[in-house]
């Protein structure tokens, strides 16, 4: 009997849970609901498409078509899931009830807004799918003033990309920092200090009480001040989606995401549901630095996630392991760049922290080319495990932040790691001992 495997959502997670599902069973039909009109896109590229440095149609890495005539995929696009009927088996999609074997939930997150005032207003955005996008490129085109709502990483970003098409940006935060949580205040100053000279503006520690305007946007307020503006781009984080799952009675966790086992199976009163799996910023999983539950939003992580939750939809065997989240971020001539916990993090935890610097080059000082490369690691001062890492530099962030997730999976020390890893030296492409090591060496020496 063929397998009847229904996925919600065409995201990472949900699109790669449906490869992945194919490739285990080449007999299930598959299909895909998505409420979105585009798929297999990344949203994390739409400051680059509003900057110019790419297009809407290039993002866009497969249609419909595509997934129907190379891998037998159906997929039905703007096509709402209102309800999930566990004792039967089916899902209703716009009044279309389908039957299925096995269900997926990758239905994602949503742009948290603050129940203010003025939210409504003409001229206010997210930041999330194609059509976000293109609704804020063709206001922005009349506007002079942009606000942006949140200085995590999107949102510095965005903020960067429409100071480059020459808008004036304010960045407005609630906290004192920019990139919160992720990242230390020490690195996050020298992040904010590099925007700030681009000629971006900040008012920090100034939570949004408002959005200004008869009916479009004219200004927004927080903490008590009045800042001008022609739009507004809210990058408040992401929410997961949990509409469906609450419907489904399932079980959520302390995060606020879906509660699922390593299987990515959701809980329902405590009890793992059969055939039925989650993946993605929907879901909560384990972190692997710390005892507990983490949220780990990323691109890489749902794809990841996508591929257990395909396996297992397509009655194969797979488990989601613990997370680093390492992630990365390029604004102009940097790249930020951060895995496992923050110090902020270890110490919602509960770990005492002992934190490693060291500053130098990215290739050998004699060689040309070079830009300046800062890595900060940090480890539990009771076993000197390495429990987190960041990174600011010219360039090549990101092998080194793999490197050291690498690392901190293994549960490795700080001296373990001086005895036991190496990295490959070539003038071009790194100090002959790199940065990473001589942070460690100053973290060990602390310990």
């Amino acid at each position: 009997m063929v397998r009847k495997i229904v996925i919600v959502g065409s995201g990472a997670a949900g699109m790669t849970a449906a490869s992945t599902a194919r490739k285990t069973d080449p007999d299930a039909k598959i299909t895909v609901i998505t409420e979105d009109e585009h798929i297999a896109y990344s949203p994390c590229v739409i400051p680059w498409v509003l900057e110019g440095k790419t297009s809407w149609n290039n993002i866009i890495m497969h249609d419909p078509e595509y997934y129907s005539q190379e891998r037998d995929i159906e997929v039905k696009t703007m096509t709402k899931v209102h309800s999930v009927d566990l004792n039967n088996k089916t899902v209703d999609a716009n009044g279309d009830i389908l039957h299925y074997d096995s269900l997926i939930l990758a239905t994602g997150g949503k742009v948290f807004i603050p129940p203010i005032p003025g939210k409504d207003l003409n001229g206010v955005f997210v930041v999330r799918t194609i059509n976000d996008g293109k609704a804020i490129e063709s206001t922005m085109k009349d506007a002079d003033r942009v606000a942006i709502i949140g200085a995590g990483a999107i949102g510095l970003e965005m903020a960067l990309a429409i100071h480059n098409v020459g808008k004036k940006v304010v960045v407005v935060e609630m906290m004192n920092q920019v990139i919160p949580r992720v990242l230390d205040s020490d690195m996050a100053s020298e992040v904010q200090c590099y925007l700030e000279k681009k000629g971006i503006r900040f008012v920090m520690d100034a939570p949004i009480q408002s959005v200004n305007g008869d009916d479009i946007v004219e200004s927004v307020t927080a903490a008590g001040k009045t800042i001008p503006c022609d739009m507004v781009i809210f990058s408040t984080g992401v929410r997961a989606n949990l509409e469906l799952p609450k419907q489904m009675g399932l079980d959520i966790g302390t995060l606020g995401g879906l509660r699922v086992a390593p299987s990515l199976q959701p809980y329902q009163k405590g009890k793992l549901l059969n055939n039925v799996f989650a993946c993605g910023d929907l879901i909560e999983c384990e972190s692997a630095v710390a005892p507990g539950p983490t949220m780990s939003q990323l691109g890489s992580s749902a794809v990841r996630q996508g591929r257990v939750a395909g396996i297992n939809a397509a009655g194969g065997h797979a488990l989601h392991e613990g997370v680093t989240s390492p992630w990365v971020s390029v604004m102009g001539d940097i790249e930020i760049a951060g895995t496992g916990l923050s110090t902020g993090l270890a110490h919602w935890y509960g770990m005492n922290v002992v934190t490693g610097m060291s500053s130098g080059f990215t290739c050998a000082r004699y060689y040309p080319g070079g830009k300046n490369l800062k890595v900060k690691v940090l480890a539990e001062r009771s076993t000197g495990r390495l429990i987190g890492a960041q990174i600011l530099s010219g360039k090549d962030a990101t092998g080194r932040i793999n490197w050291l997730s690498a690392a901190i999976l293994e549960r490795v020390t700080a001296r373990e790691f001086l005895s036991r890893y190496e990295n490959a030296y070539c003038p071009p492409t790194s100090m002959v001992r790199d940065v990473v090591f001589t942070a460690v060496e100053d973290l060990a020496s602390k310990l």
